[in-house]
């Protein structure tokens, strides 16, 4: 059966790597938090001004003032450090974030992401999704296979506004993991959900993509 919200995060999860600082995404990316494999210290990073980012608080001990990109409350650590959006994307534009794990609309074959919006409807801006695709040295996508209407969200070419060309290296759906060496490489089908076939993955997907 598909892997839920929480089973894509824990897979994402698997990538991190000791001593890594990791920026998470909206929405399914921030549940990664909540599977650092043990015995793994990373540093989580907000692009709206927090470097070593603590758990989700329990119910009433939320801080107002201590949020996530997301607008999330979350807690803060002992080492934890505060600074300013210059600071924050000269982290992120300086190749010192060694993982964005994000959320998206499309992935072209070729590794596009669109993922900041939707003519005709309203967003409250791009966020820092652009500098993570453009200064983060390895890029997840973790993201629903189809889109409600249950569309291929893994397709040829992004029919969606670009947030960057050429630069995912992984992608997590509900499905399976695809995963690529370098950009000048095709995604490979490395891993299925649970119950789930190849020729599923094959009917749900458009983009080309090697077993």
């Amino acid at each position: 059966m598909p892997w839920n919200r929480n089973e894509m995060a824990a897979r994402a999860a698997k990538e991190l790597q000791d001593g890594f600082y990791v920026n998470l995404g909206i929405g399914i990316p921030t549940l990664v938090a909540n599977y650092v494999p043990e015995g793994i210290t990373v540093t989580l990073q907000s692009e709206n001004g927090m470097l070593g980012i603590g758990p989700f608080p329990y119910a009433g001990e939320e801080d107002a003032d201590l949020i996530n990109a997301g607008k999330q409350t979350v807690s803060e650590l002992p080492q934890t450090a505060y600074f300013d959006s210059a600071q924050s994307f000269a982290m992120i534009r300086g190749g010192h974030i060694d993982l964005a794990v994000l959320g998206a609309m499309e992935i072209s074959e070729n590794g596009d992401i669109a993922n900041w919006m939707i003519p005709g409807k309203m967003i409250k801006g791009m966020g820092g999704a652009m500098d993570l695709v453009a200064g983060v040295k390895k890029i997840i996508v973790v993201m629903e296979h189809t889109s409600k209407a249950g569309d291929p969200k893994f397709i040829p070419e992004c029919t969606l506004p670009l947030t960057g060309k050429n630069v995912i290296d992984m992608i997590v759906t509900d499905l399976c993991v695809f995963q690529r060496p370098d950009h000048d490489s095709p995604f490979k089908l490395v891993e299925l959900a649970p119950g789930v076939t190849a020729e599923e993955i094959a009917a749900k997907t458009t983009a080309s993509y090697v077993i």
